[in-house]
């Protein structure tokens, strides 16, 4: 069974998704995943072809048949969100497919149609197969779909004796980063020295210890404020937690991205060390 790697942060812009890219290229015989299915953008790094498509469907509306309906107004008068308006004709906006109006319809005239929520993909990539996803505009259900990707990539790292499954997971600890969390073998919360950041990195460190779950962090930008640094190495202490390493700021990581290219590829990014033996002492640790 391929190991499972999971990189996360509490908040967004830690720089999770460029230490994903580069354990994506540091890693060999593996499965790359984009997890954070609402702002997916780690294909901009891994420059993904030859995509299979597959429609996701997140959730369901209500229509009604007119030519069944009796105009009882039961529906209309029973809609917590007013998505039925006095043509009996519901709005796909307002509805929130909860059924309520299917289950009371006396003659049967309301059916609950699946509704396409976004995509998903299996794509090739110099790196290894990559699978990702794009949720719709203001969709929900995030957290199904991170589960759908999850599975996925299992079943091809199981078809294919893969040993790994890097996964670049979403920020925060809503229902998308539980669903990311799952059944992995280690998390890797990337934070940086602010205020915010080390705060919101606790915040998904106790979620990921009360699923039990293995945790090295990453201190991304650890020059900008000596003292949070310290900081957070002394709350790891604390917790027994490894700090796996310390990522000094560097303007070439911007100019990485703007390349497309992942750290480790990127020529003048100069502390490719530092992710590596990030990523050896995670393996150690799995093993």
């Amino acid at each position: 069974m391929a190991k499972q790697i999971v990189i996360v942060s509490g908040k967004g812009g830690t720089g999770k998704t460029v230490i994903s890219g580069a354990f994506s290229t540091i890693a060999k015989n593996k499965v790359i995943v984009d997890a954070d299915v609402d702002a997916a953008d780690l294909f901009l790094l891994l420059n993904p072809t030859n995509s299979k498509v597959t429609k996701f469907s997140g959730g369901k509306k209500a229509v009604i048949d007119l030519g069944k309906c009796v105009k009882c107004e039961k529906c209309k008068n029973n809609c917590h969100f007013d998505a039925i308006d006095e043509d009996f004709i519901i709005d796909e906006i307002q509805c929130e497919g909860c059924g309520l109006c299917a289950g009371i319809c006396l003659s049967g005239a309301i059916s609950m149609i699946p509704v396409d929520s976004g995509e998903w993909y299996i794509s090739e990539t110099v790196y290894g197969i990559f699978v990702h996803a794009k949720l719709g505009i203001a969709e929900e259900n995030s957290g199904k779909l991170v589960s759908l990707v999850k599975q996925k990539a299992i079943e091809i790292a199981k078809a294919n004796k893969s040993d790994w499954i890097i996964i670049d997971g979403p920020p925060g600890i809503g229902c998308p980063a539980i669903a990311a969390l799952g059944h992995t073998d280690c998390v890797v919360v990337v934070t940086e020295p602010t205020l915010s950041g080390f705060h919101d990195a606790k915040r998904v460190i106790e979620l990921a210890n009360h699923f039990k779950l293995l945790v090295k962090v990453i201190i991304n930008k650890c020059d900008l404020n000596q003292l949070i640094t310290e900081e957070i190495e002394r709350y790891c202490i604390d917790n027994q937690i490894e700090v796996v390493g310390k990522i000094k700021y560097d303007e070439t990581v911007i100019q990485s991205i703007v390349n497309g290219q992942t750290l480790m590829d990127y020529q003048v990014f100069g502390q490719k060390d530092v992710l590596l033996n990030a990523w050896n002492k995670i393996v150690a640790a799995i093993n």
